[in-house]
């Protein structure tokens, strides 16, 4: 091994092995030569050294390897690659999930002359880890379904460990339990889903949901900001194919609905369905009321109650740009 940076006559500077001078606290940690500060430094992966490339001085040592700990070959365990040990991190878990399990042996070398296996877990993975994680499991599976993103999959579980920790839900079902939160979470991010949109990707009644969505926001001492017809309309336009002057008129119908007080006790995805149904009747791209109560999850004849609340004052609810096809006196009167 050559000569390293403390040893170097010409080190009078007292230039660390960082790169810093000894009375410099407030330098950032970088390793460099002190004859060529400028030069790329080189790796010696098999001696653990940094050296200069221009004068050979070796700059640091005992370097650690952060690389994986095995070789892969290609043509050897196709199947099996010990590249990696263990799964990765999960912080939700208890003990950050490092623990070692030893699987099943396939050799004569695993089993006694009695046929017990030689290597066995001292300590297998507790009821609790495993119900947490089956419920990971069925929270990812149900948000891949409806197409939510992962910040919101992080959030439903954070939720369901607190609530899961508490014990304040006991003897309600886990994939109640989870189905909820993932609603929470839902209306928490901004993009919130109805119970029927949750409901259909889950195993449990909305009756069900709905109450340990209650009883979560009890417990946790948590709120959700109430949900506006705007919350839906960008997805319902879309899912139906409307193009963006309708989305624009519905959501506005909407809007101006609830300043003028004309759906008092209405739900906000029944208005913006009915909304939805009399910006598409003005316009030339016509939806029916079946083909929008599908996708919003509601009744023909919720919409058919909304639509009449606000059909009397439609002239005054279409914004001032929007052209017509249909004009107001011509639209449907349910």
């Amino acid at each position: 091994m050559g000569p390293t940076a403390e040893d170097h006559p010409d080190n009078q500077f007292g230039v660390l092995r960082d790169g810093s001078k000894s009375g410099d606290a407030l330098a950032l940690p970088r390793v460099q030569c002190p004859n060529h500060p400028d030069a790329i430094l080189v790796e010696d992966y098999r001696a653990g050294d940094m050296i200069c490339p221009e004068c050979g001085l070796v700059v640091g040592d005992r370097v650690i390897d952060v690389g994986s700990e095995w070789r892969t070959f290609s043509n050897e365990k196709a199947l099996k690659d010990p590249s990696r040990v263990g799964d990765a991190q999960n912080p939700l878990l208890n003990g950050g999930d490092l623990t070692t399990m030893i699987s099943k042996g396939t050799g004569a070398a695993s089993f006694d002359e009695f046929g017990n296996s030689k290597y066995q877990n001292r300590r297998t993975m507790s009821s609790s880890d495993r119900a947490m994680l089956n419920a990971f499991k069925e929270i990812s599976t149900m948000a891949d379904r409806i197409n939510l993103p992962r910040n919101i999959i992080d959030r439903t579980n954070n939720l369901f460990k607190q609530v899961y920790e508490q014990k304040s839900l006991k003897g309600r079902a886990n994939d109640a339990i989870a189905s909820a939160c993932l609603y929470i979470a839902c209306r928490q991010e901004g993009v919130p889903r109805t119970f029927k949109e949750i409901c259909a990707v889950s195993r449990i009644s909305k009756k069900e949901i709905g109450r340990c969505f209650k009883l979560i926001l009890k417990a946790l001492e948590t709120s959700v900001d109430l949900i506006t017809t705007g919350d839906f309309m960008s997805r319902f336009c879309s899912n139906l194919g409307l193009p963006k002057q309708v989305q624009m008129a519905a959501t506005f119908i909407a809007r101006k609905a609830v300043e003028l007080d004309l759906v008092p006790g209405r739900s906000p995805i029944s208005v913006a369905a009915a909304a939805i149904y009399m910006a598409s009747q003005a316009s030339a791209e016509k939806k029916t009321q079946k083909e929008i109560g599908d996708i919003a999850g509601v009744a023909d004849v919720t919409i058919r109650q909304s639509y009449r609340l606000i059909y009397p004052r439609a002239a005054e609810l279409f914004p001032p740009d929007f052209k017509f096809d249909t004009p107001v006196d011509k639209l449907p009167q349910l």
